[in-house]
């Protein structure tokens, strides 16, 4: 996968193209867009349905009919868009309020692929009063390059945790960039989500990132 720091990430999906208009000026990593994003999407786009593969492991899960989706840390939208365009039509996207101007902008730019204006939210993951606003749970919870800051990890998990319904999944675009958010992030979500690693050889093989991994995971039933 060709990934170059332009100011314009072009992302075809289907026989649509998007197009995100980056600030790789800003102090915010979220106008920046990053591998994840574009790894998470084309994986679900080789795997959605209608897709004719003989054996898809994945129709199931990426069959998003009557599905409600939220993106947690969106940044420029790029997957919550990607996936609005295969099939995961009912996503709010959310991100803090200094990224919201570029998550505005593209939401703007790609108006005319999208057909329509997608919901936006704010949400800091340690405001409980800000998810409950979004009135969850969610059947999908997406999440990419969301852990590089191990401050963040604990309230990162706690929000998936309230987002995403007990038979929903999180569907997460992950890389490594903080060996100390990385060890804590993957420490707490085994006590509180099933987690699976989708094989390499499952990606699209024009953005099989090397250092890129898509995850699914899955709420533990909690013991009462």
């Amino acid at each position: 996968m060709k990934f170059t720091d332009s100011p314009v990430i072009e992302l075809p999906v289907g026989d649509a193209v998007l197009s995100f208009q980056q600030d790789n000026g800003s102090l915010h990593v979220g106008t920046t867009v990053w591998p994840c994003s574009l790894v998470l999407v084309k994986f679900v786009e080789r795997w959605a349905p209608p897709t004719t593969h003989p054996q898809n492991p994945y129709s199931d899960l990426l069959d998003f009919r009557a599905k409600r989706a939220v993106e947690l840390g969106a940044g420029c939208g790029v997957a919550a868009m990607g996936l609005y365009l295969l099939g995961l039509t009912d996503v709010v996207i959310t991100d803090i309020p200094a990224v919201m101007p570029a998550l505005k902008r593209n939401l703007k730019r790609n108006k005319p692929v999208l057909g329509k204006n997608l919901k936006y939210a704010i949400l800091h993951w340690n405001k409980a009063d800000q998810i409950a606003a979004l009135s969850p749970p969610y059947d999908v919870v997406v999440a990419t390059d969301v852990v590089y800051i191990e401050e963040t990890v604990g309230p990162l998990i706690s929000t998936m945790e309230a987002m995403v319904k007990d038979d929903g999944v999180v569907l997460l675009g992950y890389q490594l960039r903080s060996p100390e958010a990385h060890k804590l992030f993957w420490e707490m979500c085994e006590g509180v989500f099933f987690i699976e690693k989708v094989p390499h050889q499952d990606l699209h093989p024009d953005y099989a990132y090397e250092e890129t991994d898509v995850y699914i995971l899955r709420k533990k039933k909690q013991e009462i």
